[in-house]
């Protein structure tokens, strides 16, 4: 299996290579269109990678469709990395691997790592030859549903982290300045912590050491080695917090919330804390 995590030295060095698909991940493609990682394609988080009228995640057929559009068959090496410190690179990362693809890296540090080291980008966007691919049957392990975390709530049994800013987390604001996608109600999920993402990167976008990670897991009451659910307010902050404790820190029951707070602070009926 590939390494889950590489480097900025590392795609500099083999994204050229046959069997390695580059691919620039945001919230949309603004970043992407005023220069990119050469021979790096663009996912719209937005219109690419979520089933709009579903409010869901991308299907199977969905899946299948956008990889091999992407040049990508099953055994192509997909190298991830984006803005805003890789949540959405993260996200589209999570989703591969719930449909099978393990053949996937995110690159530490994203964009702002590679800018930081004055690498180079480029406006030329690749030509990509269509390829065939078959995705596998949504592995339910990493993804956690509203009606467990309900019971979660309720009735306590799993870890829930909640890497949202503090702000959102005790309930005095809804979502971060700027937000469109928001609930009905502020606060948290009963029994979650409150483990802000950005706490587990260096200024430099960079994950953080194992220790330090681990330090700050610990720290907070979350035992790494057991079931945790991570959750933010749209699924993508929560992704790149479900990577560091699946990846870095070796959990292996850790499941993403993607509803998370846009949806379980919609829902009527349904604890809340402030």
């Amino acid at each position: 299996m590939v390494d889950k995590l590489v480097s900025a030295d590392w795609v500099a060095q083999h994204k050229d290579e046959p069997g390695v698909r580059l691919v620039e991940v945001d919230v949309d493609t603004s970043a992407y269109a005023e220069g990119h990682v050469e021979g790096a394609i663009a996912w719209n988080w937005t219109t690419q990678l979520q089933d709009a009228q579903r409010r869901d995640i991308l299907t199977r057929e969905g899946v299948e469709e956008l990889l091999s559009a992407s040049g990508v068959s099953n055994d192509t090496h997909v190298v991830l990395y984006g803005d805003n410190n890789n949540w959405f690179a993260a996200y589209a990362l999570w989703l591969l691997e719930l449909y099978g693809h393990e053949n996937v890296s995110l690159m530490d540090g994203g964009r702002v790592k590679w800018l930081a080291d004055n690498r180079p980008t480029v406006t030329d966007v690749p030509s990509v030859a269509p390829a065939t691919y078959k995705a596998q049957a949504p592995n339910q392990a990493l993804r956690a549903r509203r009606d467990e975390v309900i019971e979660i709530a309720r009735h306590g049994g799993r870890q829930l982290v909640d890497v949202r800013s503090p702000a959102e987390f005790s309930g005095e604001i809804i979502a971060p300045p700027g937000m469109t996608e928001t609930a009905q109600r502020a606060g948290h999920i009963p029994g979650a912590r409150n483990i802000p993402w950005a706490r587990a990167v260096n200024e430099d976008g960079t994950f953080k050491t194992q220790d330090e990670l681990r330090a700050l897991y610990e720290g907070a009451g979350i035992k790494v080695n057991e079931p945790v659910t991570a959750y933010c307010r749209i699924g993508e902050r929560s992704s790149h917090t479900w990577f560091v404790l699946k990846y870095l820190l070796g959990n292996n029951d850790v499941k993403n919330y993607d509803g998370s707070w846009t949806e379980y602070g919609s829902m009527i009926d349904v604890p809340i804390e402030k």
